[in-house]
Parts: C-alpha cells; sequence; structure tokens
C-alpha cells in the first residue's frame, strides 16, 4: 500500500499518460475507460463508478449517486472534461469526500492542452 502522496503521484502519472496518447476533446466516459485501461496495465487498484449514498438524519438514502473512480479504496477521482474546473465542481468532489469518508480527492480535466493545468488536489 502506497502513502497517499506517492498515490496521488502514480495517478496523475497514469491520467497524463492517457492525456499524452488521446489529447483533449473528447467525453469524461471515454477518458474514464482510457484511465482504467492505464491503471490495469500499472497494477493500480480501483473501483469503478461505486455507489454513493446519502446519509439523511443517520440513514442511508440511494439517490442514484456514483463517484467516477475511487483507488485504492482511497482517493476519489472526479473526471472532467470541460472548459475549465469550476467551484462547482470542486463543491461535488468535497460532498463526495464527506459522504465516501475519504480525505483525498483529485478533479481531473483532460479538456485542457497540457493535463498539469487540469488537474486539482483536494484534502479533507
Amino acid at each position: 500500500m502506497y502513502p497517499e502522496t506517492e498515490l496521488t503521484s502514480r495517478i496523475i502519472l497514469a491520467a497524463v499518460e492517457v492525456h499524452r496518447h488521446l489529447g483533449p476533446g473528447l467525453l469524461e466516459s471515454a477518458y474514464e475507460s482510457c484511465l482504467c485501461r492505464e491503471f490495469t496495465l500499472q497494477g493500480i487498484g480501483f473501483t469503478r463508478q461505486p455507489l454513493l449514498p446519502v446519509i439523511y438524519k443517520n440513514e442511508k438514502i440511494d439517490c442514484g449517486y456514483r463517484m467516477d473512480l475511487v483507488v485504492d479504496d482511497r482517493v476519489v477521482l472526479e473526471l472532467k472534461s470541460v472548459e475549465r474546473i469550476l467551484p462547482i465542481h470542486e463543491a461535488q468532489l468535497l460532498t463526495y469526500l464527506k459522504l465516501s469518508q475519504k480525505k483525498v480527492g483529485l478533479i481531473l480535466n483532460f479538456n485542457c492542452t497540457l493535463m498539469r493545468d487540469g488537474i486539482k488536489r483536494m484534502v479533507l
């Protein structure tokens, strides 16, 4: 098991590899599929589209929320293909972190010229 910083570095390197091959302009689902393939090739464990119940008055309510990816059961990934990361995207990831009780998350926006400009790391 890798420390979170090393794990997020491995995730970012995998995202850069996907972006290097595909470039910007595709749908999020294409990047998700290719990122999952890259994780498999690199031996990085992940869960794709896990359900995320809402906790309301101490009861789990299935509202149909799904996170894009959870890596090694520790890092939540929110994949985007948008012009830029907006505050609502950050709020979405923070909510997913709270509901999933995870501490670290990454927004990966593949719709940019350089992948490093599309990465936002968030920690609770």
